[in-house]
């Protein structure tokens, strides 16, 4: 999906969030696209641990997409010790079970516990294993707790920028207000009870006029079913107008009595 607003340029540099560990990068692309989806959510504290082609890349620069704040700023550090020295919480990320006693966390859970780390003052950061073979037992240890995206148990496998990019997402989202659903509109609001009331009286008496309702008895489950049916359009005041409209052009058309017969 493409959207990035170039007006918006400072909000790239949002709250203070976790570092992203990439342990041994072997790809240059990867670290590129790994800043790119970080980026995505106000991420900007990338550190290198010993990527194998070295540091800088211009490969990274042209795959992340104009994430230059992010790559500019990478951090590049020889073991993995030195890259987590500084920071107060750690978690490692794994697809598979350790020989050692570590906290395991979903995505959500780890989120939460990274957003406690910096309430409570601290810095906390995530570590990401090479491409090939995830990270060594040694970088686990030093973490607090273990990171595990519940996958496919039959195929799973993320690449380094979308385990990078999960993640950030679940440290956006544990913060984030946005709606869950809205209704766009380009101007305008929508119709009020009062309004619909008086367009649903309109319908109905145009409806009753010309011998829609043609019994009794099934009429009022009738008139609940279209209103129901206008009920769910959510309408805006405008388009309650529109098809007001539309009743009265009708009904100028139509003698009364005279609607369609049934087939």
């Amino acid at each position: 999906m493409a959207g990035t607003d170039r007006r918006k340029s400072g909000m790239t540099l949002g709250e203070e969030g976790p570092a992203i560990v990439l342990v041994a990068p072997q790809l240059g692309e990867n670290i590129g696209t790994a800043a790119r989806a970080m980026l995505n959510f106000g991420l900007t504290d990338l550190r290198l641990v010993s990527p194998r082609d070295g540091w800088p890349n211009s490969r990274s620069v042209a795959a992340s997409a104009g994430a230059d704040i992010v790559i500019d700023n990478v951090r590049v550090f020889e073991t993995t010790a030195d890259a987590v020295a500084d920071l107060d919480y750690v978690l490692a990320t794994t697809a598979r079970p350790r020989d050692m006693v570590k906290l395991v966390y979903t995505p959500d859970r780890a989120a939460a516990r990274l957003r406690e780390a910096f309430a409570g003052g601290g810095k906390a950061g995530v570590l990401f294993g090479p491409e090939r073979t995830g990270l060594h037992n040694d970088d686990v240890a030093l973490a607090d707790a273990v990171l595990t995206v519940p996958l496919n148990p039959a195929f799973s496998s993320l690449n380094l920028a979308q385990a990078v990019l999960l993640m950030s997402y679940e440290w956006h989202k544990a913060a984030d207000r946005t709606e869950a659903e809205t209704l766009e509109m380009r101007e305008g609001r929508l119709a009020t009870k009062e309004e619909l009331l008086m367009f649903y009286a309109h319908l109905e008496r145009e409806l009753d006029a010309h011998g829609f309702f043609r019994t009794d008895d099934k009429r009022p489950g009738m008139v609940r079913s279209i209103r129901n049916l206008f009920g769910r359009a959510s309408m805006t005041e405008q388009e309650v107008r529109t098809f007001r409209g539309i009743v009265a052009s009708l009904v100028r058309t139509v003698p009364k009595g005279n609607g369609p017969e049934e087939g």
